[in-house]
């Protein structure tokens, strides 16, 4: 009897190791599902937390740098005008043998409406008349100045060239353009934006781009014509002093801006405008 009852006590032993057994399994596996996602995040982590960084890295390299992707372009102002008259084909043919990326040409309009590429201080440096005009010349009067006046003998003798001959030797010699128009007598801006379209379609400058102090003459340019890049200028007035706004219209392509002005602030300020 004795023997007959350990034996059926032995019995509830073995049950009982059974559900340790299994409950040691539970606890097993749910260790084992526990890891599985501690290595699944060791493994995910790092490498979403290294592309958050390098994304990072690249946004600011972008802020810093990104001008390198897009450099500015070097311009000359009336071609090479250290050397050469401003605004002659000899001042352009010695700024496009320097590889410049971009000319900038003044163009006036003479009394008898031909667009010139000649400024009024030029006129004045090359007639010796401070007073004088371009607009109170006609072509022929205008043909018969030298423009290289004052110059060294290499660069005496030369004509002022219209806007459409400097057009056409610059145009596919550099990357951009830029045609800064010139208001003045008789007529000002009446006709003048399209007097300066009609160049621009004539000679098919697409790389061009017409901008002015004068806010009425490029409202209309941008009236008239949706093709051409057009843009207004932000100076500093010499006598009062006072700036022009730098965002004082809001359908312009491009802004120039006079390069004493020029400031981090300013520039944020002008690519905000932009982005919105």
């Amino acid at each position: 009897m004795e023997r007959r009852r350990k034996g059926l006590m032995a019995k509830p032993s073995a049950l009982s190791s059974f559900k340790i057994s299994r409950k040691n399994i539970r606890f097993s596996f749910r260790s084992f599902v526990l890891l599985f996602f501690f290595l699944a995040i060791l493994a995910f982590v790092p490498p979403i937390f290294l592309h958050l960084r390098l994304k990072r890295h690249a946004q600011i390299q972008r802020q810093k740098c990104g001008w390198l992707q897009n450099p500015p372009l070097v311009c000359a102002h009336g071609g090479d005008s250290s050397r050469a008259p401003a605004n002659t084909m000899a001042a352009y043919r010695l700024a496009v043998h320097s590889q410049v990326d971009c000319m900038e040409i003044d163009a006036s309009r003479s009394h008898d409406g031909v667009l010139m590429a000649i400024h009024d201080r030029d006129l004045q440096n090359m007639s010796g008349d401070n007073s004088a005009k371009v607009g109170n010349l006609n072509l022929s009067q205008i043909k018969r100045l030298d423009a290289g006046f004052g110059f060294s003998k290499e660069f005496q003798h030369q004509e002022v060239p219209t806007l459409d001959d400097a057009l056409k030797f610059v145009s596919d010699a550099v990357k951009q353009v830029i045609v800064d128009a010139k208001v003045g007598p008789p007529r000002f801006e009446e006709g003048l934006a399209a007097d300066l379209l009609l160049t621009m379609n004539k000679i098919q400058c697409r790389n061009c781009i017409i901008w002015a102090k004068t806010d009425s003459l490029v409202r209309e340019l941008k009236k008239l014509s949706h093709d051409v890049v057009v843009g207004y200028i932000v100076m500093k007035d010499p006598i009062t002093g006072m700036q022009s706004d730098l965002l004082r219209m809001e359908r312009a392509d491009v802004i120039g801006v006079y390069h004493v002005l020029v400031n981090e602030n300013l520039v944020g300020k002008a690519h905000r405008r932009h982005d919105l």
